[in-house]
């Protein structure tokens, strides 16, 4: 009887039994494993995956099963380390402390700003102060002039009349009727 020159050996079929394994318990497809094997046997992925599904895979369906149910177990165990893992942002020594600066800085910032605060409404204070002072020196000054004013008349009828009445002002402002 004669053998084929590229007929499967057992050792073919082991190293494909394997790999396949290995593919399904690493969450890797079965077409993956088949062109892994058909790169080191030098075969096509296809006859690969028709020497698994025709005389293979028979003799390894429990490892077959095995290696699903070690692929679930795998994937649910990296969700929970997913699930658990803490977010760590890589934060430095420096990033603390310019962050820590910013907060002191931001402290000196608001002091300083109320200090501002403060100091404007001294300043309004002051500015009305001095307004309400402005406004009562200019009624003062009109009521000054219009004091002038009569005075003048007066005394430009003085020197019409000379029998007119004279007047002196108090330190006060007011007038007082001179005798004659």
């Amino acid at each position: 009887m004669k053998i084929r020159q590229d007929a499967w050996s057992e050792e073919n079929d082991l190293l494909l039994a394997e790999t396949v394994l290995r593919h399904v318990r690493e969450g890797s497809t079965q077409l993956n494993a088949f062109e892994e094997v058909g790169d080191v046997l030098n075969r096509t992925s296809a006859a690969c995956g028709f020497r698994w599904n025709a005389v293979v895979r028979q003799q390894y369906e429990k490892a077959l099963s095995l290696a699903k149910k070690q692929r679930k177990q795998r994937s649910r165990a990296l969700e929970k380390k997913v699930l658990y893992t803490p977010q760590t942002d890589g934060i430095t020594m420096a990033d603390v402390i310019g962050y820590l600066q910013s907060l002191e800085s931001i402290d000196m910032l608001k002091a300083e700003n109320n200090r501002l605060r403060e100091e404007n409404e001294k300043l309004q204070h002051k500015l009305q102060k001095i307004e309400q002072s402005s406004e009562t020196m200019q009624e003062d000054y009109e009521t000054l002039m219009k004091i002038m004013n009569r005075a003048r008349k007066f005394v430009a009828l003085d020197d019409e009349d000379p029998a007119a009445v004279t007047f002196k002002m108090e330190r006060n402002g007011n007038l007082e009727k001179m005798a004659e």
